[in-house]
């Protein structure tokens, strides 16, 4: 965000100090020496010097990947946009996590590599998102419970989802859930289990079941909300 005349204040996130703030002075300038290597989603190579206040300040920064496609295809900028805010609430303070960052990194540079001036899906859709999400709860310890019901650890007719419980529960337990079906159910499983790149896929009824359940796991474990994981057209 813009801060004074011509500095700018910077959200980074980074794999050995987790969230940090930096100001980088001057860059608003014609003639600023960062030119424009301090965008919105780029991967860089920043030298940051540590003063006494809160912010860090930034004295270098060298292109890593720019990820240019992505203006091209408003969707997966949108997307990108979606992830950076689910990295920053989820994982806020300056605890390293450097598979969150390497997770940030790989959605970003798939999203960039499926990035279409016509608007394509791939990562940018609501499944990729989702996908993603879910790699976070993983990441933060709190991957919802799938194998069995999460109260009473019965195997079969799982039927709901359950935020406070953190996972599937079956008929028997399935009071102050809502309804999980089973493309929904095998959605989630899939999507912990597989690369980013192997997204599975789900109809939208299904997908509106992962959204409210990875929304019930973060608000009821993690009191986090995030924004929609996708933009409807």
């Amino acid at each position: 965000m813009r801060y004074g005349e011509a500095d700018r204040i910077l959200h980074l996130y980074t794999p050995a100090r987790g969230r940090v703030g930096a100001i980088a002075k001057g860059v608003r300038r014609a003639r600023s020496r960062f030119g424009g290597r301090l965008e919105p989603f780029f991967r860089i190579q920043a030298e940051l010097h540590e003063g006494r206040g809160e912010l860090l300040t930034v004295t270098g920064a060298q292109t890593i990947d720019p990820h240019a496609r992505l203006r091209t295809d408003a969707r997966a900028l949108d997307a990108a946009a979606r992830a950076c805010d689910a990295v920053g609430r989820m994982f806020e303070t300056g605890e390293p996590h450097p598979g969150v960052f390497n997770l940030l990194c790989r959605q970003l540079a798939l999203l960039d590599a499926q990035a279409a001036p016509d608007g394509g899906s791939g990562a940018a859709g609501r499944g990729g998102s989702l996908s993603f999400r879910l790699k976070l709860l993983l990441a933060a310890g709190l991957a919802p419970q799938l194998g069995a019901c999460a109260n009473c650890g019965e195997p079969e007719h799982l039927v709901g989802f359950s935020g406070a419980a953190g996972g599937v529960v079956c008929a028997a337990c399935e009071a102050g859930s809502f309804a999980l079906g089973e493309e929904a159910h095998g959605f989630m499983a899939d999507a912990l289990g597989k690369s980013l790149t192997e997204a599975p896929v789900a109809g939208e009824q299904a997908l509106g079941q992962v959204e409210r359940a990875v929304a019930a796991t973060l608000e009821h474990h993690a009191h986090v909300r995030l924004m929609p994981a996708f933009a409807a057209a």
